[in-house]
């Protein structure tokens, strides 16, 4: 085994989750269309879904984006009238935002993109069971570091 061969492309766990990410929401993306979202406004529209309002602090944490990130984004879901962004009553530096009746009505046209996604992907229900457990862990092993 040669000294370099840990800096090859195929002994990097970082490049087939990074190809495998791009190519799964570049299968978003027509199905985002239909609904005039982008993947990470998809993303925000699913913890919404879960917890209507909801502070800009605790969705960050739930998607692991930082509010600058996050900031743009709910700005734009807000212009398309799905989203209302408004400052918490007992503290004023929490922003909360909660769906509109435009964002809750987006629901029932986002309901089928789980399963046309899980059609792309060409897994077994327990191998995507499998993958989900891992990157998870994957995951809770990074935040502690």
């Amino acid at each position: 085994m040669n000294s370099f061969d840990s800096l090859k492309l195929e002994n990097q766990l970082c490049f087939p989750l990074y190809a495998a990410s791009k190519e799964v929401i570049k299968q978003y993306v027509p199905l985002l269309e239909d609904l005039d979202l982008t993947y990470t406004q998809y993303l925000s529209m699913l913890v919404l879904w879960e917890k209507d309002g909801i502070s800009v602090k605790e969705m960050g944490e739930k998607l692991l984006l930082d509010s600058g990130t996050l900031t743009p984004v709910l700005k734009s879901l807000e212009r398309k009238g799905y989203v209302e962004r408004q400052r918490c009553r007992y503290d004023e530096r929490i922003m909360i935002i909660s769906l509109t009746d435009a964002g809750r009505f987006l629901k029932e046209r986002a309901l089928n993109i789980p399963a046309r996604m899980a059609s792309c992907i060409e897994l077994e229900p327990d191998e995507a069971k499998e993958l989900y457990r891992l990157l998870y862990k994957l995951l809770s092993g990074l935040d502690q570091k």
